[in-house]
């Protein structure tokens, strides 16, 4: 056994388990778009940053939405700089 053998094992196993986080997290944002979907969040393009806030939330709650979470953004601000005259 090679020197770097140990090492190779240890980042070996670090990186599967950083494979199954990642897994666990795509599929977690799949479940939320698929929420989003069924209240028709979809159906029409957002209209304001409230309504684009409301989808993003959604989808980042991802399988709460099914235990009673109903994310909402209602009101939001956003700041655009103003180019100086």
């Amino acid at each position: 056994m090679g020197p770097y053998a140990e090492d190779r094992w240890r980042y070996g196993r670090r990186s599967a388990a950083g494979g199954g986080f990642t897994l666990l997290l795509f599929i977690w944002l799949i479940i939320g778009g698929v929420a989003a979907g069924q209240r028709h969040y979809f159906d029409s393009a957002p209209t304001n940053c409230a309504s684009t806030g409301t989808v993003a939330v959604t989808i980042l709650a991802g399988p709460l939405n099914y235990m009673g979470v109903n994310p909402k953004v209602e009101d939001c601000h956003v700041n655009i700089p103003q180019p100086s005259q």
